[in-house]
């Protein structure tokens, strides 16, 4: 196991809360890390069938075996457990006691904010940012190979190669929570759906006509899309507008949490076909995007992302609101620097200068390469210093 970023703020959190909540994608490391986290606490998976039909049938018989609390794992399996909590903790609230987990946010969401509104904490645990891969004995470290084999920490730990996991990962996630979730009878629409999807990440979300080409319903994707963002396998990225009667652009970009599994959805089976695959800017694009927000969601935060685009054509990226101020993120995933890559950050920064006191925009390109260096008041940086962008240490 390696040390996650979310670590500090799983146990501060831990000391506010009587519950905290830890979901993610499957296999993102949620049950590995709060086992570590708190080794003392009795442990329960509610994944195991007689498990399960006990914390059901008996709920509270169920948790009368955990007076000083456990970690309940997979709790989206027992939903109806949830009240049962909420009375257990209201009677003795001390901070820490329950450490849930969930793979499933739609199986969790509901009973959460139903049961446990203002008695847990939620955190998100995504796989490993390109940091926390560092920490294994064994991690790409050119960033084609990043891009390429992702981050789920099983295929790093035990060395499995990409394509081999994915696929598996896929066949399970589609024929467990998908069929559970929507009763989809034709897998083989869903799946076209998946890499549809994939072929869109870095893109503007056009639901009409991805619908059209899996041949499937306008209703019938935004209902699919969703499921995969309650999954944690994609995200919807907001057009960015100062108010919501000014909106600068109505459609949202999608993007993917992992560019290994969009890269298995695309059929590119080696990090030398990404070199010159038409797909590789907007995949570097995604993998920006998706490694801001785990630094952000892995320190306990969550992100305030858009995209920028105005009618007269200036495009920005991303642009990430911390507070009252803005970070202006363009990728170009090329090693070879061109001051053409500035000139929408610059045009941006002109349009979105901020009138409040104190308030800062500041303008970041993020490349391929390896040289680190400012040009025109842009600070630009190569890709394996992304982490730069992160919030304080201190945040939580």
């Amino acid at each position: 196991m390696i040390l996650r970023d979310l670590t500090p703020a799983l146990f501060h959190w831990a000391s506010k809360y009587p519950i905290v909540t830890v979901t993610g994608p499957r296999q993102s490391g949620k049950t590995t890390l709060c086992r570590a986290v708190f080794p003392d606490k009795p442990y329960e998976s509610l994944e195991p069938l007689d498990t399960r039909t006990f914390a059901l049938e008996d709920p509270r018989g169920f948790l009368a075996r955990f007076p000083e609390g456990a970690v309940l794992d997979e709790v989206q399996r027992a939903p109806g457990l949830l009240s049962y909590l909420q009375d257990l903790v209201d009677q003795d609230p001390r901070p820490g006691r329950f450490i849930l987990t969930g793979s499933q946010h739609f199986g969790l969401s509901e009973g959460v904010s139903q049961s446990l509104a203002g008695r847990t904490a939620v955190l998100h645990l995504l796989p490993p940012s390109v940091g926390e891969l560092a920490r294994f004995l064994s991690h790409p470290d050119d960033l084609l190979s990043v891009l390429h084999t992702g981050a789920y920490p099983r295929i790093h730990d035990q060395g499995i190669p990409p394509d081999r996991w994915l696929a598996d990962y896929l066949a399970t996630y589609i024929q467990r929570d998908v069929r559970m979730v929507l009763k989809v009878g034709d897998l083989e629409s869903f799946t076209s759906f998946l890499k549809l999807c994939a072929g869109s990440t870095g893109q503007e979300l056009n639901l009409a006509r991805l619908g059209a080409d899996a041949g499937i319903s306008q209703p019938t994707a935004k209902a699919w899309l969703s499921v995969l963002e309650a999954s944690f396998l994609c995200f919807r990225l907001p057009a960015w507008h100062a108010h919501l009667r000014k909106r600068l652009v109505k459609a949202p970009k999608l993007h993917f949490f992992d560019t290994g599994l969009v890269c298995h959805l695309l059929g590119i089976q080696s990090p030398g076909q990404l070199q010159n695959h038409p797909s590789r800017g907007a995949i570097f694009e995604t993998w920006v995007a998706s490694e801001l927000a785990k630094q952000r969601y892995h320190r306990g935060l969550q992100p305030s992302f858009h995209h920028y685009r105005e009618v007269s054509g200036t495009e920005v990226d991303l642009l990430v609101q911390d507070g009252a101020s803005r970070l202006l993120v363009e990728a170009k995933s090329g090693q070879t620097l061109d001051t053409s890559f500035l000139a929408p950050l610059l045009a941006a920064k002109a349009l979105l200068q901020p009138t409040q006191p104190g308030a800062t925009i500041d303008c970041t390109l993020i490349h391929g390469g390896n040289q680190a260096q400012e040009r025109q008041g842009v600070r630009i940086l190569p890709w394996h210093q992304i982490e730069l962008l992160g919030p304080r240490a201190d945040s939580i």
